[in-house]
């Protein structure tokens, strides 16, 4: 098992790694809106995805992946009425890659965020 950890994404707050691998598997924490720098991104569902999604991708990279080869992701919304929101700006950065996904509402987030998302990659 190899912990992985980037300066491109938010460190973690908590005691965790930012993703792990075992054997050709990654498996990435869940991601909110914090800049690498560590400061909350403004409650905005569309900014804070897009934050979300450049964290994650920061933290495939560092794991030597890509976005392109997540194959289950979960989302977890604030509320759900912004899923149509984030659909559309999660279907700008897997493209015409679809993994298996899991989308569910949550009652509150670390740091009252909007948007939290994990996934799972192949190297």
């Amino acid at each position: 098992m190899e912990m992985i950890s980037t300066d491109k994404a938010p460190q973690a707050i908590g005691p965790y790694s930012q993703a792990v691998r075992i054997g050709e598997f990654i498996y990435t924490s869940g991601q909110i809106a914090l800049t690498p720098e560590g400061e909350m991104v403004q409650a905005d569902i569309e900014k804070q995805t897009r934050q979300v999604l450049n964290n994650l991708s920061n933290v495939l990279e560092a794991a030597g992946t890509t976005l392109q080869k997540v194959v289950k992701t979960t989302i977890f919304l604030a509320d759900m009425d912004d899923f149509a929101k984030v659909n559309e700006i999660y279907a700008e950065f897997f493209k015409e890659h679809k993994p298996a996904r899991s989308t569910v509402a949550v009652k509150t987030l670390p740091k009252n965020a909007l948007v939290e998302i994990e996934a799972i990659a192949i190297l």
